[in-house]
């Protein structure tokens, strides 16, 4: 079981947050009703194991490189550098080893935010540069936000982001199909069928992936099925966000209108709908979760990035910040 003394909790009238230093976790995320109960709307683990023994990242920090990589190697200056693979012959969110499985080191801590450090030494599952990253998660007016900062002492890549699957009507309600998802996304990138991007940035327009009206979650996946769009039957897709900076991402409303507004710095995000899930995972409730229990939102950058040139660059040098913010606000409550 988790014992409480590793349990963080940041407080706040209309939010409250549980976080673990294991994975810099994000655990639950309790938002105030308006006839005064609290609803959590994040997935997570009843005990230790849930985060340990299954690659399913519930409300974790992944890294050194969020996403997959094919082949679970790139070349960088003209040197070629294998990764540790962990799904097939890709590597997927930093390797068996990544910064989920990490404990990191809490540097600080107040009523409304806390820091976790970590430091990944040169050759960490495959990757040069020896990386000293931070996550600071804390509450704002209407919700919270992670930043994460990075340096490295030698050139390497970064792609790091937040996990979390999010379920409006409440952890552990039942499936997401009845949940209205809005992307702010004109493009995005093709899979082939082991997930890793064609390397074509695709015009949503007409096609199951165009969410910028907003559709049920549920409708756009039986539509991404007849279209051969889905993999594995669902969405686990990356989006190109429109626009630059700090913006409204995407917006996911649950079935009494209770929705939450996601935004960030990054230049895209994936869509997953939990289409793995098995009913062996069992939630902070104590209920199972079964197939598409939640929607798992990860602002990012492109997959495979370091072997795609037409992709944003993700190459973090020596003297450079890392820096990647994401909000998560709630509207409705």
């Amino acid at each position: 079981m988790i014992s409480e003394d590793s349990l963080i909790r940041l407080d706040g009238d209309a939010v409250r947050l549980e976080l673990l230093p294991l994975g810099a976790t994000l655990r639950r995320f309790d938002v105030r009703l308006a006839d005064g109960t609290w609803r959590n709307i994040v997935l997570g683990s009843a005990d230790l194991d849930g985060y340990l023994g299954a690659n399913i990242y519930l409300g974790m920090t992944v890294g050194r490189f969020a996403n997959r990589i094919a082949d679970a190697t790139f070349t960088l200056d003209g040197v070629e550098y294998p990764l540790v693979a962990n799904e097939g012959a890709n590597q997927l969110h930093g390797g068996p080893d990544g910064f989920h499985a990490r404990e990191w080191t809490v540097a600080g801590q107040g009523d409304d935010w806390v820091e976790f450090t970590l430091t990944s030494p040169d050759g960490d599952q495959g990757y040069p540069g020896t990386l000293r990253v931070s996550a600071r998660y804390e509450l704002v007016p209407g919700g919270a936000k992670v930043t994460y900062r990075a340096t490295t002492d030698a050139p390497t890549v970064i792609n790091l982001t937040t996990h979390p699957y999010f379920n409006m009507a409440g952890e552990g309600s039942g499936n997401t199909d009845d949940h209205v998802l809005t992307v702010h996304a004109s493009r995005y990138t093709p899979n082939r069928d082991d997930g890793i991007p064609t390397g074509e940035i695709r015009d949503v327009t007409g096609s199951a992936a165009d969410f910028r009206g907003g559709r049920a979650f549920g409708e756009a996946r039986v539509q991404g099925d007849a279209e051969g769009i889905t993999r594995n039957g669902g969405f686990d897709h990356n989006f190109v966000v429109d626009g630059f900076g700090l913006r409204e991402h995407c917006r996911l409303s649950g079935p009494d209108g209770l929705t939450l507004v996601v935004e960030s710095d990054q230049p895209a995000i994936q869509v997953y709908g939990g289409e793995h899930f098995d009913g062996s995972q069992i939630g902070t409730s104590g209920r199972p979760y079964d197939r598409r229990p939640g929607v798992a939102l990860e602002t990012q950058h492109y997959p495979d990035s370091p072997n795609q040139p037409a992709f944003p660059s993700t190459t973090l040098r020596p003297g450079e910040e890392y820096v990647a913010t994401t909000r998560w606000l709630i509207v409705g409550a």
